[in-house]
């Protein structure tokens, strides 16, 4: 197998046929709700990657030829506008389609939202997107959940934040560029307090990052909550 991608907690191998392997490093870790979650939005024709078989920490699906919407911005391939018209397009699309009964609510909230609602990513922002030649592909659902748009939306924002401030990545004026360009699509803010909840029990964040989250969400505007 040949290593394409490495991220905080998966690696990515290509298998041939077409086909990929995302396999966690957790040997704990069980992929069958991400894929589940991937099925359903697919059916449903929203653009996320074909599952074909899931064991344990193991997933096999299509592979998605394209480079993440974060190379594209970053070589100029894409404008901070057109990026985050591409967000807030993907981020409706995906709103509109009913959690299947089996979903459960966000993890890692003291407080959760009710477990019924729409799928919510609750991670899309531009390395998890990829510019496929027949358009944008939403991957990385490991955290996809049942729950309030307005949590997926602020958790989108939030991290944009972030980059903006340079918490996340050194982007340079692009960063900023790209969250300012956001702001003035994604339409009014809810649930920014839980979507800053979740952010900080994210065990992938170092801790400059967890330290920066308090100035990323005043970026955001007052804490609200639907």
């Amino acid at each position: 197998m040949r290593l394409l991608a490495s991220g905080r907690d998966a690696d990515v191998f290509e298998i041939g046929s077409g086909k990929v392997l995302r396999r966690y490093r957790d040997p704990a870790m069980d992929c069958t709700r991400e894929a589940a979650v991937m099925r359903h939005v697919v059916a449903r024709g929203f653009p996320a990657p074909t599952v074909y078989e899931v064991d344990g920490p193991d997933l096999v699906m299509d592979r998605v030829h394209g480079p993440t919407m974060f190379e594209a911005l970053a070589v100029g391939a894409l404008t901070p506008a057109e990026c985050a018209a591409i967000l807030v397009e993907l981020l409706d699309r995906l709103h509109l389609i009913p959690a299947p009964g089996s979903l459960p609510g966000p993890s890692r909230l003291d407080a959760r939202p009710p477990e019924s609602g729409v799928v919510v990513h609750l991670d899309l922002h531009p390395l998890n997107v990829l510019l496929a030649p027949g358009g944008p592909v939403v991957i990385d659902w490991c955290n996809a959940a049942s729950g309030p748009a307005g949590l997926d939306r602020a958790l989108t924002a939030l991290i944009l934040a972030q980059v903006a401030s340079g918490e996340l990545v050194d982007v340079g004026p692009v960063g900023r560029h790209l969250f300012d360009e956001l702001m003035l699509r994604i339409g009014p803010l809810t649930d920014v307090d839980l979507a800053v909840a979740y952010r900080s029990t994210d065990p992938n964040l170092t801790r400059l990052e967890q330290q920066g989250l308090a100035e990323a969400a005043a970026l955001l505007g007052p804490l609200t909550r639907a």
